[in-house]
């Protein structure tokens, strides 16, 4: 493990996937994920270079059709450690002969890790290396405590949203995105957390209005959670474990019966060779 360290925070990062597996505070309390494998025991993996479910888990491109699992292949890969500092760490993954088979291009994933004060930065950069357009997608899918350390009960948390949101959720079927009429749990800009909201899966913003929520009880210890530029929203959680899900994504799964090109899949980019995209995520214990 690889930790940086503020005065408020410490941070340990896998370089297995460049995963987040533990955000601690000054006085040592997790606020992540306690890992418990009878649940899910993954804590905060990077899902690149597609973000959920494929229809069939293949995708097809250029005529020929490609293998990937959920969420893709990064999570299951070894970083190179690039940067350290006291409070910072970088990490990179480059296409090799094993993710050309599955993903033709040539890419490099940048996963820099920063924290100041009580905040941590995550910024991911994702650039295509080769001389084709590079169709692409990623997402955030860090796992914190539920209950937070010092709080209450698990049915005391909420989802504050930076704004209303009234729109309808997308359906999930069988791991794809279904449409936009499952009705939303959220009042006003407040979403009371309960285990069965997520008794059929996860909840999908597909465009939310909200970049940035906080996550806690009401007088008690709070995530303040910003994800500028990400344009999806997942929660995620299995009834009965103590972690949450906040899920920033730019892109999702395939669409309930989607059979066309990657580079068609709503939701994905399509890199030119050069171009490089970043995204953004940061967490504040508020």
């Amino acid at each position: 493990m690889i930790e940086i360290r503020s005065g408020a925070l410490t941070a340990a990062i896998d370089p297995l996937g460049a995963e987040l597996v533990s955000l601690r505070d000054a006085q040592g309390r997790e606020w992540m994920s306690d890992g418990d494998p009878a649940y899910w025991a993954g804590r905060a993996p990077l899902l690149f270079p597609i973000v959920g479910k494929l229809n069939g888990d293949i995708y097809r491109l250029d005529g020929h059709e490609y293998a990937l699992p959920q969420h893709g292949f990064a999570r299951r890969r070894e970083f190179t450690l690039i940067e350290q500092t006291a409070d910072r760490a970088v990490f990179r993954l480059t296409d090799d002969d094993i993710t050309r088979a599955v993903y033709p291009f040539a890419f490099s994933l940048d996963a820099a890790f920063t924290l100041n004060g009580a905040t941590l930065a995550m910024k991911i950069t994702v650039t295509n290396r080769g001389d084709v357009p590079m169709p692409a997608s990623f997402g955030f899918h860090p796992a914190f405590a539920w209950p937070l350390p010092g709080s209450e009960a698990k049915e005391a948390h909420r989802i504050v949203f930076e704004r209303d949101e009234p729109a309808p959720l997308n359906r999930i079927e069988g791991g794809l995105i279904g449409p936009a009429d499952r009705a939303t749990p959220v009042e006003s800009d407040t979403l009371w957390l309960r285990d069965d909201l997520f008794t059929h899966d996860a909840l999908v913003w597909e465009s939310p209005a909200s970049r940035s929520l906080r996550y806690g009880c009401e007088g008690g210890p709070e995530l303040a959670i910003a994800f500028p530029g990400m344009p999806t929203l997942a929660l995620w959680t299995k009834p009965g474990a103590r972690f949450l899900c906040i899920e920033p994504w730019q892109g999702h799964a395939d669409p309930a019966g989607f059979a066309g090109e990657i580079r068609d899949k709503p939701g994905m980019l399509l890199l030119e060779p050069g171009e490089r995209r970043a995204f953004a995520m940061s967490v504040t214990l508020a």
